[in-house]
């Protein structure tokens, strides 16, 4: 059998209130600060330069592109190398009067149909009413990846407008972004295939 000390109860029961109520008469003196997160976050973003560069992301993800110059190899003090304005045109830039169709098969829908030359192959596939995978659409992801089976080299068959993703040896097995390719010559291609 427990027996309460009706003495100590007592005695405990009074104190907290006694200090409850002495909290409550003088209070604590301590106030809480004003939200500043806004004002740390523009004075962080002032700091920081603004650029160019495409965000850093992984190339499995959809980024990590190549930047617009290169540092020279090595260097001290080496800067940043601009591109200059001898780039090529964009294929998107063709004339109306010299655009050219190819017959491309895709594989996976099932499907021939003619692309032009001026519109890459993603853009047209999605005119067409396919879903066909991408993220980016700007060369620097493999999302929108796809494998050309006609044989040889994928820039024989496409015109890659800025692809930042595939080497030479996925050029080679014929892999390709969709949504940086114009076609350049008939092809048959299968869709959602990475390297």
């Amino acid at each position: 059998m427990v027996e309460i000390n009706f003495v100590g109860l007592g005695l405990g029961v009074a104190l907290t209130l006694l200090a409850v109520s002495l909290h409550y008469a003088r209070g604590t003196g301590w106030a809480p600060t004003g939200d500043i997160s806004q004002e740390v976050l523009e004075r962080r973003a002032r700091t920081v330069p603004e650029t160019d560069f495409p965000e850093p992301m992984n190339r499995s993800i959809g980024g990590g592109g190549v930047a617009a110059g290169a540092v020279a190899g090595g260097e001290e003090g080496a800067e940043l190398e601009e591109g200059g304005d001898d780039a090529e045109p964009s294929p998107a830039d063709i004339p109306e009067d010299e655009i050219e169709y190819f017959d491309v098969e895709f594989v996976k829908q099932g499907e021939t149909i003619e692309l032009a030359n001026n519109r890459t192959v993603l853009e047209q596939g999605e005119d067409n009413g396919w879903d066909l995978p991408y993220a980016c659409r700007e060369g620097q992801c493999v999302s929108c990846a796809g494998q050309i089976t006609s044989g040889g080299n994928s820039e024989d068959y496409v015109v890659h407008d800025n692809q930042q993703m595939l080497d030479d040896t996925e050029l080679d097995e014929g892999y390709t972004l969709t949504c940086v390719a114009y076609p350049r010559a008939d092809f048959t291609i299968e869709t959602g295939e990475a390297p």
